[in-house]
């Protein structure tokens, strides 16, 4: 048995899967409990009894208002709860559960499991992304690292494709993944050149999948038998329940039929429909329509035509459905690569990553193919941000907050970003800054990480020194935030945690002396702050009832100043060029003006662009992560064409002018 287990999970909405290498280095499904492949993503409070997986799913029509379903739609919604029982349940809650079921089935095949790699969609956020390491973490892992699951995808295709090991490509390709999953629709443009993986752009909906085919067609069932019976069967959670598991066997029958019949019950009423390809292919038409929608947008946006595409690779369970494969063939003109398996792809190719990840310590050496290990250790892997990243600013014309993204969606990671602020007044004790990334389509809101709070600045430091911010994605997407007085050289390592949106960050008292931030305790090189004690998220064991959290919350270090957060000064946005204020739109008047970078529809590059730098790839990430009781009291921001108004209590985030 291997000491060290290299371990993929791919966390569906609907089904989940584990997998790990093994010691020939091929990827191996591991079945749960009752022999099953994929596990169903559900979970049943059965009063102090925890039920994953099948079980769960049968008994959702006799008692619905005791399962939770599709928790992964609600990943890093501080504002969701699932209420069980009088008790109330966090998706990370779920998806913890979950978590433990995949980890306890494949311990007692394989020994110990300490570290694994999650799959997640490419659009997730930064938020939701960490929602997912904490899940893991409270499931048992001591280390978690996520890859976007079409990535992991293209991995499995280009190493090694159901049991042949290692089967290179013969030359370098472009591949379209196509990730159609129970809840999200993933689409990624991934280059293929020899021993690596670059994704050159993603897009896709976090809200459309297997459940949105579904729903459509259960609301025609349920219109039809209410106009024959004159009685909504979609009122009543049992009746709703029975209705939805039918149409998913529907769903899959007409995957392989031309026809399928499924029974609607309730109030003593009962009819059998059948139903036909034709008709379920019109009922959702608005669907494929939008996934078609979206694949033109990527390739378009990113100005590209289908010549450039040379292969068009399909993944996810719904990526079965007839009318999705003929679209995607009559869209891009060519036969689809349909040779992965949809449902146990996505968690090979997590298990390639994680032994890539693995190389260098005592797994490599535990493989007995050397091929196989010299293979891994060679290969590399490159991912895109999905969502531009920046900081909000104030336009001092409208007064509302808006965005400044200074690393473009679809950029390559790891990147990093910089931008010298200014301070107000003379003597200021502090400087904040709100991080923020922008949503998944054009017209959608931006999301708030959290606040990146340097405090305290240096004494008597003159109105107008400069702070230079550094935002920076790793390979995983993660965002690192830090800060640096330039006048003193005094710096501020700030890292977002994401499981409750908080911020804890400290500044060192020397030039070269660095605080580290590990599970909410400040230690840096000589004392400033005390240490911070940081509540751990509502147990996943012993779930408690608890207030709906309704946003953020910031956490920082405590300091000697009992001067409330609100009364901060913010600093004043400089221009990386010449060092002028700049104006309203985060542009330079001194300077000339600057062609905008197009990137696409999901978000827009500032004209007064940040210094991007590019780090080789493979460069160590440093995120720690701290937990905290969930939050509450924050509203969720608005789109910034709607941003919203002053609150009490809140302070300006920048000041665009010289005025005081």
């Amino acid at each position: 048995m291997l000491p060290t287990h290299a371990v993929g999970i791919d966390l569906g909405t609907t089904y989940s899967c584990i997998a790990y290498l093994n010691e020939h280095g091929e990827p191996v499904t591991i079945p749960n409990h009752d022999g099953e492949l994929s596990t169903p993503s559900v979970v049943m409070f059965d009063h102090d009894q925890v039920i994953v997986g099948t079980e769960a799913l049968r008994n959702s029509i006799r008692s619905p208002d005791r399962v939770v379903m599709h928790a992964k739609r609600y990943m890093g919604d501080p504002q969701h709860r699932f209420q069980v029982g009088g008790r109330s349940y966090s998706p990370t809650d779920i998806s913890t559960y979950i978590l433990k079921q995949l980890l306890s089935d494949a311990r007692e095949r394989i020994g110990a499991i300490e570290r694994a790699v999650i799959t997640v969609p490419a659009q997730f956020s930064d938020r939701q992304r960490q929602a997912t390491i904490d899940a893991g973490k409270r499931a048992g892992l001591k280390h978690v690292d996520v890859i976007n699951e079409p990535v992991a995808a293209a991995l499995c295709f280009v190493l090694g494709k159901e049991g042949i090991w290692f089967t290179e490509l013969a030359t370098a390709q472009t591949i379209m993944v196509v990730d159609l999953g129970g809840g999200t629709f993933d689409l990624s443009l991934v280059k293929y050149e020899q021993n690596s993986v670059r994704v050159i752009a993603s897009g896709g909906d976090l809200n459309l999948g297997g459940l949105d085919w579904n729903a459509a067609l259960e609301r025609s069932i349920a219109k039809q038998f209410q106009k024959e019976f004159q009685v909504d069967p979609l009122k009543d959670r049992e009746s709703r329940q029975a209705l939805s598991m039918e149409i998913e066997q529907v769903k899959r029958s007409l995957s392989v039929r031309p026809k399928a019949a499924l029974t609607c019950a309730h109030a003593g009423h009962r009819k059998t429909y059948q139903i036909e390809v034709e008709q379920f292919e019109r009922i959702a038409k608005p669907l494929v329509d939008r996934t078609q929608d979206l694949t033109r947008a990527l390739l378009k946006d990113n100005k590209m035509g289908w010549a450039h595409v040379d292969v068009v690779l399909t993944t996810g369970g719904s990526s079965r459905m007839p009318m999705i494969r003929s679209m995607l063939k009559s869209l891009s003109g060519r036969t689809l690569n349909s040779s992965l398996s949809p449902d146990q792809s996505i968690a090979h190719g997590a298990t390639y990553y994680a032994g890539m990840l693995l190389t260098n310590n005592a797994f490599a050496k535990s493989i007995l193919s050397e091929t196989a290990a010299a293979r891994l250790r060679q290969f590399k892997q490159q991912s895109a941000n999905a969502r531009a990243l920046g900081i909000l600013v104030r336009d001092m014309e409208s007064k509302q907050r808006v965005p400044h993204y200074l690393i473009p969606a679809n950029t390559q990671l790891p990147t990093e970003a910089k931008q010298t602020v200014g301070t107000v007044v003379a003597n200021q004790k502090r400087a904040h800054l709100y991080v923020v990334e922008s949503g998944t389509a054009a017209d959608s809101q931006f999301v708030e990480l959290g606040a990146c709070l340097v405090e305290p600045l240096p004494a008597d430091l003159p109105e107008g020194s400069v702070i230079e911010v550094t935002i920076r994605y790793d390979e995983q997407a993660t965002v690192h935030v830090s800060a640096k007085v330039l006048q003193t050289g005094q710096t501020a390592q700030t890292t977002i945690v994401r499981p409750e949106n908080l911020l804890v960050s400290a500044i060192s008292e020397g030039k070269n002396e660095d605080v580290s931030v590990i599970t909410g305790a400040v230690t840096p090189a000589k004392p400033v702050f005390s240490p911070v004690k940081v509540e751990p998220l509502s147990s996943a064991d012993n779930p408690v009832s608890v207030p709906v959290a309704t946003g953020p919350k910031v956490v920082r270090p405590l300091s000697n100043s009992h001067d409330d957060l609100d009364s901060s000064e913010a600093p004043i946005p400089l221009c990386n060029d010449c060092g002028e204020p700049l104006d309203a739109r985060g542009r330079c008047p001194a300077c000339p003006p600057k062609p905008v970078r197009s990137t696409s529809s999901r978000s827009m590059a500032t004209e007064a662009g940040p210094k991007t730098t590019k780090k080789p790839t493979g460069s160590p990430a440093t995120a720690s992560h701290t937990k905290s009781k969930p939050a509450s009291g924050t509203k969720s921001p608005q789109a910034a064409s709607k941003s919203k108004s002053d609150e009490p209590g809140r302070e300006e985030f920048f000041r665009f002018t010289n005025e005081e």
